[in-house]
């Protein structure tokens, strides 16, 4: 199956600059199901959310169409990496206690994922989809992102980013909803993490392979965002996770 593949040239700049999610979130994860044999992380990328449900469950499989992506996971005993796309990911039927998808299901073809995923899970099984925003720090810095997001990089982003904006909340899932409690990420980064961060974004990548890189909205906007930053060497950047969650 085609997928987009917007990260694999920045595949080592996803695994350096992407936000942890918090542990407290796969403590909860673990609680949906009776079982731990075994969970499923789909549009795995470099294995985050994978790597932290490991200590959950006997063992875990990473689903994830991009080889560079996979290249930059780190090895994890019970953790199995395997090149494949989320709605068609290999794996016998019946054999998940639980399936996640952490800021990947706005790719997916979901009509076909939902069926996959109703095929992979056990019965009483979990699904779980979750994603974030831009992030908020002050409000005069995140004032220059949101430019940068929006004025700069407006035409640039993917349709399938309006889910995103909109925290999943449109998408029509054909499962039972389970209420989720609040979860954000914190981070505390210094000024070129939060440069690093912006330039894995895949509408900066689309507006710099059109124009070159003698024109990048971030390099123009940097001196500004530098000024509203400020002399502090590091500053708290939060992230609310919108999730949604699923019984079969």
């Amino acid at each position: 199956m085609n997928f987009k593949d917007l990260f694999s040239g920045l595949a080592s700049d996803y695994a350096r600059f992407r936000p942890h999610y918090p542990e407290a979130l796969f403590s909860w994860l673990a609680t949906l199901v009776p079982e731990h044999h075994l969970a499923v992380d789909v549009g795995s990328g470099n294995g985050q959310a994978a790597a932290a449900l490991a200590p959950h469950f006997e063992s875990v499989i990473a689903i994830e169409p991009s080889g560079s992506q996979l290249a930059h996971a780190e090895p994890i005993a019970n953790v199995d990496f395997r090149k494949a796309a989320a709605e068609e990911t290999g794996l016998d039927s019946g054999v998940a206690d639980l399936l996640v998808a952490a800021q990947a299901v706005h790719w997916f073809d979901l009509d076909a994922f939902f069926s996959e995923a109703q095929r992979v899970l056990r019965p009483g099984g979990a699904l779980v989809v979750w994603c974030y925003g831009v992030g908020g720090i002050t409000p005069e810095i995140d004032a220059l992102v949101h430019e940068l997001y929006e004025k700069e990089l407006g035409s640039y982003w993917d349709p399938e980013r309006r889910l995103v904006e909109t925290g999943y909340r449109t998408i029509v899932v054909p499962f039972e909803e389970m209420a989720t409690p609040p979860f954000d990420m914190h981070v505390s980064w210094t000024l070129a993490r939060l440069v690093g961060y912006l330039g894995t974004w895949s509408a900066l990548k689309r507006y710099v392979e059109q124009h070159g890189n003698d024109d990048n909205p971030l390099e123009r906007l940097f001196p500004r965002l530098q000024q509203a930053w400020g002399p502090a060497p590091e500053r708290t950047v939060t992230w609310p996770l919108s999730l949604r969650a699923f019984r079969l």
